[in-house]
């Protein structure tokens, strides 16, 4: 490749706030888009996928090879979001299905499954490096370069009216999003810096503390609270894992939940985790995951008898999708009312407008 900005080139990033800010503070609003975020390089038929860590995401897109190739200006750098439709919403458990060994399942589920690209960011068109430009300037060129531009590529929507922001983020979650992202538009593209502002869904739930990981550092601290939910059957679930303690937090939590540890872990209703066969008929920790590699998931199983209440994003179908925080604990709360029906439902909401097709 022979372009003005060649890889490796670290994302810009975006530090989380609490509310959206005001648009007096000269601000352009984006949709926050729940996917891999990639940056697209393209030299003629040279066509690179750069995920956020610096790999090539090449061989698992073939479609989006293609659909660049047909769609994207000749010569160009684009940052944005890797998304994949399903229905009327973004499904990032069915992307992350993509991240797949085999090159036969990959090109099928290119084909089953087939990905999106939403632009929010040039950084290079042509030969001109655009990087030490204000946004404003690179949202013009971008702008330019890819209008009319046809799926599998898409121009993300933007608005300078936080009003408009607030109902975007109250209304496209429904879609699948995950927010909205607030950009000053005189700020020049600055790698790996959080100079962005996001403002994410959040919610709380009370859970069942089913289990614990030691800490790395040793036995003598906690490393995550393994958490569950019943679901209608009465099955207990697992739902993900809190990890946010200080150090001495972690030694206290360590001596406190100790006599928790069950003296016969085969009665826990999640004593079947290493039979992989199990993870078919519900959700455990430790998962055997092409994810996971060589990482110890081991777990030190717990009576599911304590309660907590912790705070999260959204759902990736039955667990939650990112680690969540613990908030406190909830002594008046009984585990068996820990269900999955306490969890607020976004709004159903159609993925086509929230990509400005209408």
């Amino acid at each position: 490749m022979r372009l003005p900005v060649l890889p490796p080139v670290k994302p810009m990033l975006a530090k989380p706030v609490a509310s959206i800010p005001e648009a007096t503070e000269g601000m352009q609003y984006e949709a926050k888009w729940d996917g891999f975020r990639c940056l697209v390089f393209r030299d003629g038929d040279e066509i690179e996928l750069i995920s956020r860590t610096g790999k090539s995401l090449v061989r698992y897109f073939p479609e989006l090879v293609e659909g660049v190739r047909e769609r994207a200006p000749r010569r160009c750098v684009l940052d944005g979001e890797i998304v994949l439709p399903l229905g009327a919403r973004l499904d990032f458990e069915a992307l992350q299905q993509r991240i797949h060994p085999a090159a036969s399942r990959v090109r099928l589920l290119a084909e089953q499954t087939p990905v999106s690209f939403v632009a929010f960011d040039l950084l290079a068109l042509g030969d001109t490096d655009a990087m030490p430009r204000p946004l404003s300037e690179r949202r013009a060129m971008l702008e330019k370069a890819l209008k009319g531009v046809r799926p599998p590529l898409y121009l993300a929507p933007v608005t300078y009216d936080s009003a408009v922001a607030r109902d975007w983020f109250a209304h496209y979650e429904g879609a699948g999003l995950d927010g909205v992202v607030a950009k000053r538009p005189e700020l020049p593209y600055r790698p790996g810096e959080r100079v962005m502002l996001k403002v994410k869904h959040e919610r709380t739930a009370d859970c069942v503390l089913a289990g614990l990981r030691p800490h790395k550092s040793g036995a003598d601290a906690l490393g995550s609270l393994l958490l569950g939910l019943y679901d209608a059957s009465g099955t207990l679930q697992y739902v993900g894992a809190s990890s946010s303690f200080t150090a001495a937090r972690r030694r206290e939590l360590m001596r406190e939940l100790a006599p928790l540890r069950m003296d016969r872990p085969g009665e826990h209703p999640w004593a079947r985790w290493e039979d992989e066969s199990a993870h078919e008929e519900g959700r455990m920790p430790g998962a055997p995951s092409r994810w996971s590699g060589a990482k110890d998931l081991s777990w030190v199983p717990l009576r599911p008898e304590r309660v907590c209440e912790v705070g999260y994003d959204h759902m990736e179908g039955e667990r939650f999708r990112h680690t969540v925080l613990f908030r406190r604990w909830r002594p008046d709360r009984e585990p068996d009312s820990c269900t999955y029906e306490q969890l607020e439902q976004p709004v159903r909401y159609d993925l086509q407008e929230a990509l400005g097709g209408r």
